[in-house]
């Protein structure tokens, strides 16, 4: 029976301690942290080298990823506060349907703002929305948030990370749009089953008679911000992809349009330290499973992309795919569903999964995320199967040479 490495041992830990310990998750996660790049510095060398110099190459290997979405995150959180003050969430119960149809179509509305906006703002967007319009949010309707921002990204090249990278790698973008064919199966299992439990824990709150006032600029100031994270994703992958692998673009795209409309109407600064703090929450993960020892996956095939799916939701979903760009060979729209939409089973699964909870910490139980998530599960399964069924598994030939040496992690 071949020996479980310690570094895989110490991440179990890590991740143990945030299930069991979630009121100090960043504690454990920043601890868990420390202990991984201790011992691999003292006992067990990095893929770029041993000691202290291979940790400096493997940080400068992934500042790029982990900028980007340290940017994201908090960048996204001060966008969704402009979004909560246009006064547009407070309106919504006028045009929603009523009953547990409303909720099912805010969570519909979600899926498709991530189709062509990062799962992180569409996320928020509905979280926003969900704080204003029900009396209080249901922790199976805020996994079902998460859910429905990460399917409805998984299809597309400009809605979540992973797909990003496949598309910085050579993926073409037309293959990964069939992992919708799982994707709108999971939304409605998961939605249908979400918006019931929504409705019965509190019900959407009536429209009232009298209108309710729309900053208009504020909505522009929130248009200009996804515009300007929308047209640095498009624009750098199409005409300059190695840039994406050398600066965070996009975070830095972002932050240069909330300053810029600073001015105009002022963001609620207040939300930051929140936000920092799941920030560097999910980075401390991200850099942790970096530092595994993975250097190759099973060979590709249905059942691997499955697995990963669930692996998805412990494991850092970044270096997963990274992995698999290089071993190539990958349906990858089946890929982009298991991935994206996996994390989604566990609140810090996904970048997604993380800010939604920075909004709402009550979210941060790993034990009530599966107690009353468990549709998100049940979902993953049945749109992977109709997928698997109605296309089948498509290899892809490997799109690009084998690198030479252990596998890395490619950022955007």
């Amino acid at each position: 029976m071949p020996q479980i490495p310690i570094d895989f041992v110490l991440f179990a830990l890590t991740l143990a301690g945030v299930a069991l310990f979630h009121h100090h998750t960043l504690k454990v996660a920043v601890s868990g942290l420390a202990v991984i790049a201790l011992y691999k510095v003292l006992l067990s060398p990095f893929r770029e080298g041993a000691g202290l110099a291979g940790l400096g190459t493997h940080l400068v290997h992934e500042w790029v990823v982990i900028a980007n979405l340290g940017l994201l995150l908090t960048g996204f959180a001060l966008l969704a506060r402009q979004f909560e003050e246009s006064g547009v969430p407070e309106a919504l119960p006028r045009v929603l349907p009523s009953g547990w149809g409303g909720g099912f179509a805010l969570l519909g509305l979600v899926f498709v703002l991530s189709s062509f906006l990062d799962n992180i703002a569409a996320a928020l967007i509905g979280a926003t929305v969900a704080k204003i319009v029900f009396p209080s949010v249901h922790i199976g309707y805020l996994a079902a948030i998460v859910a429905a921002s990460n399917a409805g990204g998984s299809g597309s090249v400009v809605g979540d990370t992973t797909t990003t990278m496949m598309w910085i790698d050579g993926v073409s973008p037309l293959d990964v749009t069939h992992a919708y064919v799982a994707a709108f199966p999971a939304l409605a299992v998961c939605g249908f089953i979400a918006a019931r439990q929504q409705h019965a824990h509190a019900p959407m709150r009536l429209a009232g008679d009298h209108a309710h006032a729309v900053d208009w600029g504020r909505i522009g100031v929130v248009a200009v911000l996804l515009g300007a994270a929308l047209a640095a994703n498009i624009g750098v992958n199409a005409t300059a992809p190695d840039l994406a692998n050398q600066f965070p673009v996009l975070g830095v795209a972002l932050w240069a349009a909330i300053l810029l409309t600073a001015a105009y109407r002022k963001p609620d600064w207040a939300v930051l330290p929140s936000a920092v703090t799941g920030a560097a929450f999910l980075l401390s993960l991200v850099l942790a499973a970096s530092m595994m020892p993975v250097e190759r996956l099973p060979a590709a095939s249905w059942q691997t992309a499955f697995g990963l799916g669930f692996i998805s939701a412990v494991f850092d979903n970044i270096p997963l795919t990274a992995l698999a760009l290089r071993q190539g060979g990958y349906d990858w729209g089946m890929l982009a569903y298991a991935v994206g939409y996996g994390g989604s089973m566990v609140w810090f699964g996904s970048s997604a999964g993380v800010a939604v909870t920075n909004v709402f910490p009550e979210g941060k139980s790993v034990a009530q995320w599966l107690r009353h998530g468990w549709h998100v599960a049940l979902a993953y399964v049945i749109g992977f199967f109709i997928l698997l069924g109605a296309l089948g598994w498509q290899p892809h030939e490997p799109h690009r040479a084998p690198a030479a040496g252990a596998a890395g992690v490619e950022a955007h």
